[in-house]
């Protein structure tokens, strides 16, 4: 699935999140409290955002982005005004990296498309430093409340339109929670 929207998935974030994603990704970075040259994991980076937004963000950082989707970091590898991140073919459930490496491993919209959410933890919990961090990014359903409605509609309706136009694939987007 995420080969057939590799080239618009950065762009349906955005749209589908108001920009919101964006703020996100920056709150992500700060809740890893990386060091100065310190080591950043970004699994199932995509198109790098997170890894990117750390480069940004901590001075001397080394970020590598991990995915099994080679189209997702190829995309990501076409913005001309991004530092480099060392991109990795990688699976969340068999990390190839050694114990204790990085300061913190992060991850974006990772949970909800993994068999195995324990294994997933062990692994990034394997591959992080003591006192490291692991931050997920995730969404969830909506609470039981009086915009549960309009956020339902646009789950349901408005991302998988959107999807359909700007990526050609609404289904890709049919299973948000």
């Amino acid at each position: 699935m995420f080969a057939r929207i590799a080239g618009r998935y950065d762009t349906m974030n955005r749209l589908m999140t108001f920009g919101q994603d964006i703020r996100w990704r920056r709150f992500v970075i700060k809740q890893a409290n990386l060091p100065e040259n310190g080591r950043l994991l970004d699994i199932a980076t995509g198109t790098g955002d997170i890894a990117h937004e750390g480069l940004k963000q901590v001075p001397g950082l080394q970020a590598i982005g991990g995915d099994f989707t080679i189209e997702m970091m190829l995309a990501g590898k076409q913005y001309p005004d991004r530092a480099p991140i060392k991109w990795v073919v990688s699976d969340t459930l068999a990390l190839p990296f050694p114990d204790n490496y990085f300061d913190a491993v992060t991850s974006g919209f990772l949970m909800r498309n993994v068999i195995d959410v324990p294994g997933a933890c062990r692994e990034q919990m394997r591959v992080t430093k003591p006192g490291g961090r692991i931050v997920v990014l995730e969404s969830s359903p909506p609470k039981d409340n009086l915009l549960k409605p309009f956020i339902r509609f646009h789950l349901n309706t408005v991302i998988p339109t959107l999807g359909k136009l700007v990526s050609g694939d609404s289904a890709a987007y049919q299973y948000l929670p």
